[in-house]
């Protein structure tokens, strides 16, 4: 079976191609980063340990808003970004499928978690494309993406993240008119998406989905970051 087009189909369900707003390079994945996603867990699971430490000066974070294709898109993007997996969390079954989550009813939402480098990306600037990358207003829904699953989220490993996340938030809300709904919960597991949603942008930027949607939100990102170079 063809997997990517499967989910093609899966991904346009029901959806209008109205209403997507034109809102928002990472190399070889590290290899230890890699490994931290496989270590002492079942296939598909995360460690959700905070990754700084002597040896390895690299970060996680843990973020969902809307479709994870989207974001992952994005954040590849933004410099101090080792990797970017995508997947899910907040939920309640053990390892969900795709097809699981779209129909809601495990309580998982789809995220991405971002491996990066904290001395050049600290997690609050990581939270501030967060805050571009989609709209933390609208509650379970990303333009016509609807349902628990594309709620805004951000699930965080310490008491640390935790206190940034709420910082950010709160100065995020003064550039938007209507509330922020985004969760801010702890992480407890993260699950690793099916491979062929792994870097599914630039595996398929030809896909109606990517160019209508995805290719706008990169494409904003990129002039963003072009224009803060100095």
């Amino acid at each position: 079976m063809n997997t990517g087009i499967l989910h093609q189909s899966e991904r346009w369900r029901g959806r209008a191609l109205l209403g997507f707003g034109l809102q928002p390079d990472c190399g070889l994945q590290v290899l230890f980063c890699a490994a931290l996603l496989l270590v002492n867990a079942g296939p598909g699971i995360a460690q959700t340990k905070n990754m700084n430490s002597s040896t390895n000066q690299t970060e996680l974070a843990t973020l969902g808003g809307g479709c994870f294709w989207c974001t992952e898109a994005v954040f590849q993007m933004l410099p101090g970004v080792k990797s970017v997996t995508s997947g899910y969390a907040g939920g309640t079954k053990e390892n969900p499928t795709y097809k699981e989550v779209c129909h809601g009813d495990t309580g998982h939402a789809e995220v991405i978690q971002i491996c990066y480098d904290p001395k050049v990306v600290s997690y609050a600037q990581v939270l501030e494309t967060f805050w571009e990358a989609h709209d933390p207003t609208t509650l379970n829904r990303q333009g016509a993406d609807s349902g628990t699953q594309y709620r805004s989220i951000i699930l965080y490993i310490s008491d640390a993240q935790k206190a940034a996340a709420e910082k950010s938030k709160a100065e995020a809300q003064k550039h938007f008119d209507k509330p922020i709904v985004t969760e801010i919960v702890p992480l407890t597991k993260f699950y690793q998406s099916e491979d062929y949603h792994r870097d599914y942008y630039r595996a398929n930027p030809n896909q109606p989905y990517c160019r209508m949607v995805i290719r706008p939100k990169v494409e904003k990102f990129e002039k963003k970051l072009k224009a803060a170079k100095p």
